[in-house]
C-alpha cells in the first residue's frame, strides 16, 4: 500500500534481501546490464554491511512497511585521498516524482561533508537521464575517466562534485 507517508531510514540488517530485490527491480528495468554493475556486485544482496564502516551509510526510502529504494555513501575504493562515492541510488516507479531523490541525496552529501570526504564522486549509465539531471542540479559535473575501482566496469558515466563549497 503507497500513501503520503513517505519516510527515509538507514538500512537495518532485516532489509537486505527485500532491498537486494528492490535494487535489482530497478536495474532491470532501466536495462542496465547484469554484469559489471551494480547488478553483479556482490554488496547488493547484502547491503547492511558494508555500510557500518566509518564515513559509511546507507538509506531506505520507505512507505510503511514497504520499501522502495535507497543511496548510500561508501568508500571510493583505489580513490584519491578525501574522495567518497554516492552508490547504488536507485527508487522504485511509485517513489518517484516525490521529492524524495533530492531529500536522499541531501542525506547522502551532508553525511559526506560532516564526515570530512572533500569530493563525491559516482558511475551511472548513459540512459539514466533523470539520474544525470539529478546529479548536476546538485552540482555534479562529468568528467571523462573513470576514478578509484568500483569494479562497474559497464557504467560508462562518470561525474563528480567538490564537497567543499556550497552550491
Amino acid at each position: 500500500m503507497v500513501n503520503d507517508q513517505w519516510e527515509i531510514r538507514l538500512v537495518r540488517q532485516s532489509y537486505n534481501h527485500v532491498l537486494a530485490r528492490v535494487l535489482k527491480e530497478v536495474l532491470v528495468e532501466m536495462n542496465v546490464p547484469k554484469q559489471g554493475t551494480a547488478f553483479a556486485d556482490p554488496e547488493i544482496d547484502a547491503i547492511y554491511d558494508p555500510y557500518q564502516r566509518k564515513k559509511t551509510n546507507y538509506w531506505v526510502v520507505c512507505n510503511g512497511d514497504y520499501i522502495f529504494g535507497g543511496a548510500g555513501i561508501g568508500a571510493l575504493h583505489d580513490g584519491p585521498g578525501g574522495y567518497c562515492e554516492l552508490q547504488k541510488m536507485y527508487f522504485l516507479y511509485d517513489a518517484r516524482g516525490k521529492g524524495l531523490r533530492n531529500q536522499m541525496i541531501q542525506k547522502c552529501l551532508t553525511h559526506a561533508k560532516s564526515h570530512g570526504h572533500t569530493d563525491c564522486y559516482l558511475e551511472t549509465m548513459p540512459n539514466m537521464i533523470n539520474a544525470q539531471k539529478l546529479y548536476k542540479k546538485w552540482g555534479f559535473t562529468y568528467i571523462d575517466h573513470r576514478i578509484g575501482n568500483t569494479v562497474h566496469c559497464s557504467c560508462p558515466v562518470w561525474m563528480v562534485k567538490s564537497l567543499q563549497y556550497d552550491g
